[in-house]
């Protein structure tokens, strides 16, 4: 007669917690990934590791241009009436972040939530009113007047 020794919802916890462990090991050996950030439209979600980040500590001002000039490899589909809900990670809310568009600077002050949501259509207008089809946005992590982290999507007019 075999007797167990585990319920089934033990057993599960237990893999599961062996699982996480094995990950975290292998993880260990790898380098320190950058922090994550989010664009979300719709159903739709896309993330991305920053383009440029020196591990938390600020960039060389030689370096911002070069890397607010870099293309976006992550994009989004975006329709006028739609939400743009960016979102960072923990970390980067601490510092603050901003956005840029097409490498301009859109605000001045920093954000320090995780998670903000922006209608589709102010992303698709220029400053002489015409209206384009795409639209790079960076993402820019900020500790005080230096720019720490450089996040890039393009926005995608949908029809």
């Amino acid at each position: 007669m075999t007797v167990a020794f585990f319920s089934g919802k033990g057993r599960r916890i237990g893999v599961a917690l062996g699982a996480v462990s094995a990950g975290l090991l292998v993880l260990s050996a790898c380098d320190k990934p950058t922090p994550l950030a989010t664009v979300t439209v719709g159903g739709n979600s896309v993330s991305s590791e920053a383009t440029c980040y020196n591990d938390g500590k600020p960039l060389k001002k030689s370096e911002y241009q070069s890397c607010l000039n870099k293309k976006a490899e992550k994009s989004v589909e975006v329709a006028m009436d739609d939400k743009v809900r960016f979102g960072v990670d923990p970390e980067v809310a601490d510092n603050g972040w901003t956005l840029f568009i097409n490498g301009q600077q859109a605000e001045q002050e920093p954000y320090k939530k995780t998670y903000r949501s922006i209608p589709g259509s102010a992303f698709f207008s220029s400053q002489t009113g015409e209206t384009t089809n795409k639209t790079q946005i960076s993402i820019v992590e900020t500790k005080g007047k230096q720019l720490t982290g450089i996040w890039h999507f393009e926005l995608k007019k949908s029809s």
